[in-house]
């Protein structure tokens, strides 16, 4: 995928607004008589053109709006199949499209990734479509192993909705990972896991609220209240431009298969890995705009 955008030149505004005219496209069309349900498409209803004509607006979040430095690429098989597990933050998942970018973007093989998302993303017409379309399918056993039967890489943020939803005061404390199905998916699959670390995506939406109640028609869980927003308007929903790190480790082998012991051990090594290595970009960290 050629990435637009990486430069001054190409950078434009308008190549951005064609960017955010396909978004809302794909917004429009699960509505009307010829409303379409992409995730019901072949292969989920992935579209990588759509990510090509998407790419000018995700670079320009990349490299100016939060300017993030990728770490560890090389942790990334150059083929096969692998779950990248990442912490979750933000009020609103940037984190997931920017992780899903940065890989494509620096990857010698420019790989793509395809994310494992909670079944609320497929409620909400206005939202369903867009995952879909960048390669999003539901979270579970039955959607994941056909893709790391086929060798690819694929994402999960164990953390959900408790992750991206932590208020202000509970940045970087990683929310318990549930029941670690993404551990028994590695283990059946036998595929190698890799704890990925993302810092700064944790104050861009400085969640000090949530308000539920008118949250449901909307086909979200919630709705964030930060220090800008509802009171500027859609204004307030503009990220703070903090500057990123997104570090990805070493990889971990999956326990055996049926190895209940091991599955617990190797969950706790993946979520320990990706602790520590938050623990030690906010120690480097100076500045949270400037990094």
């Amino acid at each position: 995928m050629a990435i637009a955008g990486s430069n001054g030149s190409n950078g434009s505004s308008g190549t951005i607004r064609s960017a955010l005219g396909a978004v809302i496209e794909q917004i429009r069309s699960a509505y009307g008589p010829t409303a379409q349900k992409a995730a019901e498409l072949p292969d989920g209803g992935f579209d990588p053109a759509f990510l090509e004509r998407t790419a000018p607006l995700l670079e320009f979040l990349w490299s100016r709006y939060f300017r993030v430095r990728l770490l560890g690429i090389e942790n990334v098989p150059p083929n096969g199949a692998a779950i990248l597990v990442g912490n979750h933050s933000g009020g609103i998942p940037y984190d997931g499209a920017l992780l899903l970018h940065g890989v494509h973007r620096n990857h010698p093989a420019h790989r793509q990734v395809r994310p494992l998302v909670a079944n609320f993303a497929f409620r909400a017409g206005w939202m369903a479509n867009i995952v879909a379309r960048i390669g999003g399918v539901r979270a579970s056993r039955e959607t994941a192993l056909p893709l790391l039967a086929a060798g690819e890489l694929v994402a999960v943020f164990p953390e959900g909705l408790r992750g991206v939803g932590k208020l202000y005061r509970e940045r970087y404390r990683m929310a318990r990972f549930g029941r670690g199905g993404f551990v028994r998916l590695a283990s059946e699959a036998q595929v190698p896991l890799l704890p990925v670390a993302i810092v700064g995506a944790e104050e861009i939406h400085p969640v000090i609220g949530k308000i539920t109640s008118l949250a449901e028609p909307l086909g979200l869980p919630y709705i964030p209240i930060t220090p800008t927003f509802p009171w500027l308007g859609p204004l307030g929903l503009l990220p703070v431009p903090t500057k990123w790190t997104i570090q990805i480790g070493p990889p971990i082998a999956p326990p055996a298969a049926g190895d209940s012991a091991g599955n617990a051990r190797v969950a706790e090594a993946v979520r320990s890995g990706i602790d520590g290595m938050i623990a030690d970009l906010l120690v480097q960290r100076r500045s949270i705009l400037f990094g």
